[in-house]
């Protein structure tokens, strides 16, 4: 019994310093993780995938992304990496270098059926900054134009839907600001200033959300000014194409509050407006 103790003992000792020599050449029990150069291609790109989907590493995604095209450059895993890291950049909301990567993929692979959701990609990156509607609007712009792209060059894709929507929403934040600057103008009493608002986005952004608005504020501003021809035609045109919104009610109380009705007068760029709308041609 002794000697089976002792040897039962020996063994635990023995295997007691194996298990610290194992934990010590692997630094705490931290599996080492090899050289990428040793790896291949798919490998690389699998642990970027794994770290994205499963760690939520978005900073180890791309590292491993950028590996794959650094080290296999003319590959196809390159290439699958190379929009891995465009969409890896934008979630972490690092927008410029997702604009980077995706123009590098459409100049590296402009023919690739992968092409369209890169200049997608390109295009949220713009869209995804806009910022509130009292901020400037520059990249509102940007993510129109690039939204314009994706339309026109890819009709057929699956992103074309997608950029049409998105496309709308930023023309609406474009007339949005000018409103917001128009009622400041209106509310400060600087009536000239206002109506230049106003008529943009009356002429420029008819078809967004702001358009009645827009014209019921013509009417406020024209007859702030006296200026009671134009202020009728903007009624009227409000009527014509908003009638059961409340700002034609406001428009049309305002109006026959002063002995006035909405009727077109004169022959300002209101009344063209008008004009251009009856035949079908505003719209």
């Amino acid at each position: 019994m002794r000697e089976t103790n002792g040897g039962t003992s020996g063994a635990g000792i023995l295997g007691g310093l194996l298990l610290a020599a194992f934990l010590a050449a692997c630094g705490g029990g931290a599996a080492k993780e090899p050289a990428l150069d040793t790896l291949s291609a798919e490998q690389i790109f699998k642990r970027g995938e794994f770290t994205l989907e499963e760690d939520k590493d978005t900073e180890g995604a791309i590292r491993y992304f950028a590996e794959v095209e650094r080290l296999y450059p003319y590959s196809d895993w390159a290439r699958r990496a190379l929009i891995m890291q465009a969409f890896t950049y934008h979630k972490a909301k690092e927008y410029e270098d997702a604009r980077q990567a995706a123009q590098r993929f459409l100049d590296f692979y402009p023919g690739d059926e992968d092409a369209a959701y890169a200049k997608y990609l390109l295009a949220l990156s713009y869209y995804d900054q806009i910022d509130e509607v009292g901020r400037d609007q520059g990249l509102t712009f940007q993510a129109l134009q690039a939204l314009r792209e994706v339309i026109e060059e890819y009709p057929d894709s699956e992103y074309a839907r997608s950029a049409i929507l998105k496309f709308d929403l930023a023309f609406d934040h474009l007339a949005a600001k000018e409103m917001e600057i128009g009622r400041f103008y209106l509310k400060k009493g600087h009536y000239t200033a206002a109506i230049n608002r106003f008529r943009v986005v009356v002429q420029d952004f008819q078809t967004t959300t702001h358009t009645a608005e827009a014209l019921h504020r013509l009417v406020e501003s024209y007859l702030a000014l006296g200026l009671t021809d134009e202020a009728q035609t903007a009624g009227a045109i409000l009527g014509y194409n908003y009638k059961s919104s409340p700002f034609y009610q406001d428009s049309y109380k305002l109006l026959t509050s002063r002995g006035l009705e909405p009727k077109v007068k004169g022959d300002g760029w209101l009344a063209k407006v008008y004009r251009q709308m009856i035949k079908g041609e505003w719209l």
